[in-house]
């Protein structure tokens, strides 16, 4: 049996690797590519040659515990149909839609435990977003926003979305989102938020100052969510939070530097910068919550939110270079571009 597969060869350049299926263990399954969603964070870090290469791919995907060495395989948002199960394996998990940490191709096999069963009350296409409303519940979760809080977030790609759409249920005074793109501007005042600016423009402090004016309250943010990528993000959160606020870093820049401003305003300020890593959860809620917990809560956001309202472009995979020159050269068009099988 053939499959297709995704290799990164060298930045900016991938194939299509024709592949012979290895064959099914007793513990394993056999399961065939519906749809795989492209990270437009991480992996177009990988794309672009922006990995830093002391760290792994990824610490908690198997096959992945490596660091950067082209050529390799790489995803995390696939959704497929089990067609073939181990000796070992329930049989009831043939037929079941599930969602994989797995790498871009058209049929693979899987330990049965790695995989994760789609409820079938949600359609295929939100769930792809699992990964990332996982993510989105997690930067909440640090950032423990408060009843009649000011809340401005940095990026509205599809994490900055989800999380906005999670932050639009909360009863806060204020949720100012920030992204330069008007598409992405558009959807996120359709996910709830109060208004969003574009950060790039000349003055839009004075707009965002106006925004969380309030009684005696001057107009800074008490959190703010920098997910834009862009170590320039960073600065901008700082420059807009007020005392002793919270700051959310959920962007990951990889080899990108960012260099800080962290003179007055940073320390008279008193704010407080929060790593935000979805791999591991905060160690004070570590004890009442496993990665189990998390993604149920993920799986309830997806109900919720019909995330699926995000994609913008359906690509098939023998297109698959195109998708990623999309990305690179016009994010200003894309929220999140997936890719179609022959046999989805």
């Amino acid at each position: 049996m053939k499959r297709r597969s995704i290799i990164f060869k060298a930045p900016f350049e991938i194939e299509i690797a024709e592949e012979t299926v290895p064959g099914v263990g007793p513990a394993e399954v056999l399961v065939e590519t519906k749809f795989s969603a492209i990270s437009h964070g991480t992996e177009m870090l990988l794309y672009r040659g922006l990995f830093p290469g002391d760290v792994a791919v990824d610490e908690t995907i198997p096959g992945l515990q490596r660091p950067v060495c082209y050529p390799l395989k790489y995803g995390y948002a696939n959704i497929g149909e089990v067609v073939a199960v181990g000796s070992e394996v329930n049989r009831e998990l043939a037929g079941r839609m599930v969602y994989s940490f797995h790498p871009h191709e058209s049929c693979f096999t899987a330990d049965a435990n790695a995989i994760i069963p789609v409820p079938a009350d949600i359609d295929p296409l939100d769930a792809l977003f699992l990964a990332n409303m996982e993510t989105a519940v997690n930067l909440l979760m640090d950032g423990r926003p408060v009843i009649g809080e000011k809340v401005a977030v940095f990026g509205q790609g599809v994490v900055g979305l989800l999380a906005t759409a999670l932050l639009a249920k909360f009863p806060l005074a204020v949720l100012l989102t920030l992204d330069p793109f008007k598409l992405r501007r558009e959807a996120s005042k359709r996910t709830g938020a109060h208004q969003c600016l574009d950060p790039t423009l000349t003055g839009v402090e004075k707009q965002i100052s106006a925004l969380f004016e309030s009684n005696k309250s001057k107009g800074l943010a008490d959190l703010s969510f920098e997910l834009s990528g862009n170590p320039e993000g960073l600065n901008r959160a700082i420059a807009v939070t007020g005392f002793s606020g919270r700051i959310v870093i959920g962007s990951w820049y990889g080899s990108k530097p960012a260099v800080l401003d962290l003179g007055g305003r940073f320390h008279r300020r008193r704010l407080c910068l929060i790593s935000s890593q979805v791999s591991t959860l905060t160690p004070d809620l570590a004890s009442r919550w496993s990665r189990n917990r998390r993604f149920n809560v993920a799986w309830d956001m997806i109900r919720r939110i019909r995330p699926a309202s995000f994609i913008t472009q359906r690509i098939p995979l023998q297109e698959a270079l195109k998708a990623y020159e999309l990305i690179d050269k016009d994010p200003a068009a894309t929220i999140q571009v997936i890719l179609e099988y022959e046999n989805g």
